[in-house]
């Protein structure tokens, strides 16, 4: 497999999680970690003096630090650059309304995050398999 994932998530617990379950379903890919919304944007985008970051796949929560996951996505989307990445919301919200406003906002998928290990490292091994083996990226987004 090649592309990079950029996970944008505050929670050590889920990121600790979320790279075992990688691991464990045997993803390899560099997986870049970023912990708030303010900073997910500085790797995209190249601000701050960051290197940018061109992912095969986003996985992005909503409830983050100095910028939501709402926001993030939208200031994705608004950008040619960043506009046909995949964006996989990961999340533990089951609010209609964020559902709603993320698939508004361009989302390619939104997952609630399993509470069971068992589940979320299948949920992750499914989404690396669709997102990183068997889709086709955009041929215009540099990796």
């Amino acid at each position: 497999m090649s592309g990079k994932i950029l996970l944008v998530e505050d929670n050590e617990d889920d990121i600790t999680l979320t790279l075992r379950a990688l691991k464990k379903k045997n993803i390899a890919n560099e997986v870049t970690i970023v912990r708030d919304g303010v900073e997910a944007l500085d790797v995209l985008f190249g601000r701050e003096g960051r290197e940018v970051v061109r992912p095969a796949l986003i996985l992005l929560d909503l409830k983050l630090p100095k910028l939501d996951g709402l926001e993030v996505l939208r200031e994705i989307r608004q950008h040619d650059s960043t506009k046909g990445l995949s964006v996989v919301i990961l999340t533990t919200s089951n609010q209609e309304e964020d559902i709603i406003k993320s698939y508004s906002l361009g989302a390619n998928s939104y997952i609630r995050k399993p509470v069971d290990f068992v589940q979320f490292t299948e949920a992750v091994g499914q989404l690396g398999l669709y997102w990183l083996v068997l889709n086709e990226p955009n041929p215009q987004i540099n990796d």
